[in-house]
């Protein structure tokens, strides 16, 4: 099966300078059923309620390889600390366990600051104020704000005086993999992200999770609705499964 390249581009802007863009996708939802369909030597052309049964079948009995033939990419601009969280989930899901093997089930090449000069980036600050610490969970925030406009000032502040730092250090000669080591973890940085349909859905099911960060929590959101642009079918039973 060839890729099929969208008509066009479907970007959901995300926080303040940050965005995730479909960028291509590789199946949809008869790619799931002639899948599972190919071991009876039966191929589909149109989806039917017949179908949609099955989908629903091999997704309850986490009969996952079906839904692994279905591949998404992603254009993601999003905060360096959500990128670190993001990635580390990530690696965790890389290589999903089925019939005795693994199976690599996501491809990430982001930009790299040891080529790209950093000056001109964004960087994130939250809107409407700081989020207080949770008692009950010591990696969580609530969602009562700390309005403080001198705190707000300090932090926008020290991030504009680490570009300034890091724009002096480049223009005095200082390599890009080193004079990035100033930056602040709120600098955004984009990658693309190329990911199975079945592990797309498992990462989008736990950082839409109540207990996620906000700002991952946001992107979520927002792969949730451009995946259910390619397949509603199969995402509505995964997530269901």
């Amino acid at each position: 099966m060839t890729s099929t390249t969208l008509e066009a581009s479907k970007k959901i802007e995300v926080l303040d300078h940050g965005f995730v863009e479909l960028i291509d996708a590789l199946g949809s939802d008869l790619t799931v059923v002639n899948s599972a369909r190919v071991s009876f030597g039966k191929r589909k052309t149109e989806l039917n309620e017949a179908d949609e049964k099955l989908i629903k079948y091999l997704a309850k009995h986490q009969h996952w390889s079906p839904f692994r033939h279905v591949q998404l990419q992603f254009h993601c601009k999003v905060p360096e600390f959500v990128a670190r969280q993001w990635y580390k989930h990530v690696v965790g899901i890389a290589y999903t366990e089925g019939h005795g093997a693994y199976t690599v089930d996501h491809a990430w090449n982001e930009v790299s600051l040891r080529y790209v000069d950093a000056s001109d980036f964004d960087f994130y600050t939250p809107q409407g104020g700081f989020r207080t610490q949770s008692e009950s969970n010591k990696q969580a925030s609530t969602d009562e704000l700390i309005q403080n406009d001198v705190l707000m000032k300090a932090y926008t502040d020290h991030a504009q005086g680490t570009f300034a730092l890091y724009k002096d250090l480049v223009e005095a000669g200082v390599a890009k993999e080193q004079a990035r080591g100033v930056l602040p973890l709120n600098i955004y940085t984009e990658f693309y992200w190329t990911i199975s349909l079945q592990a797309l859905t498992n990462f989008i099911h736990l950082r839409t999770h109540a207990g996620a960060q906000y700002e991952i929590r946001e992107y979520a959101d927002a792969l949730e609705q451009l995946t259910q642009l390619v397949v509603p079918v199969s995402y509505k039973y995964l997530l269901e499964g």
